[in-house]
């Protein structure tokens, strides 16, 4: 895990592309698009089966290592409306062990806007938490300090004629500092989009700076992404 500095509190974001907040012990993380391998199995593309397994084991290591008593996950939790009712034992086994043992909310996405059924957590649109709003998608215009998913950000580098792609988060900053942020797709068969493509841009004005950050050799690596004009 790396410190970064948000909302006038510090944070810290872990490697698997998770966020933990030490006031209130709370996890957050965006996008697990859980089923989105038996979902495409429907529409006749064969995935291994497995994604949802992966993704719930990355939740709980994340759980493990920061020692999250809440979780707040934002958004496109599953790939469709049915990924619920077609999550095969053992990751169903995995998903009620979670919520058990957290205090686990579930913000809902565009892909999931229903099919949540009771005993898995609570179900919010949006949660404000101690001053921060959790919701899926940013809103452009917001000046409350918020916390999203949705774009599924990716850092995109040209390093030595070699292109390297890597989850980022997208923090924007204003005049009071870093206070939205736009956290990297956490499930396992997630893509992404270029970090600095203009509809995450537009989505965090207003702001006088835009980065791309990401845990790297044990530190905050930030990449600036736009500028304000003087």
């Amino acid at each position: 895990m790396v410190p970064l500095s948000f909302a006038g509190e510090e944070w810290w974001l872990t490697r698997s592309g998770a966020l933990f907040r030490p006031r209130g012990e709370a996890l957050l993380v965006a996008d697990l698009h859980l089923e989105k391998a038996s979902f495409f199995a429907t529409h006749g593309q064969m995935l291994p089966p497995y994604d949802s397994r992966e993704t719930l084991a990355r939740v709980a290591e994340a759980i493990r290592e920061t020692g999250a008593r809440r979780v707040f996950c934002l958004g496109d939790n599953f790939h469709d409306d049915h990924g619920l009712a077609r999550m095969e034992p053992h990751a169903a086994g995995m998903l009620a062990a979670l919520t058990r043992a957290t205090d686990w909310v579930w913000i809902t996405g565009n892909h999931d806007a229903h099919g949540f059924p009771a005993g898995f957590g609570a179900v919010a649109e949006e949660v404000e938490d101690a001053g921060v709003v959790l919701r899926h998608r940013a809103c452009p215009g917001e000046t409350r300090p918020e916390l999203s998913g949705h774009f599924h950000p990716r850092l995109h580098l040209t390093v030595r004629e070699r292109r390297i792609r890597r989850p980022c988060a997208v923090i924007g900053a204003g005049e009071g500092g870093p206070s939205r942020m736009i956290l990297p797709a956490f499930g396992a068969l997630t893509g992404g989009m270029d970090a600095a493509d203009p509809a995450i841009l537009a989505a965090m004005q207003p702001a006088r700076a835009i980065d791309a950050v990401l845990p790297a050799g044990g530190r905050l690596a930030t990449f600036p992404l736009w500028r304000a004009a003087a």
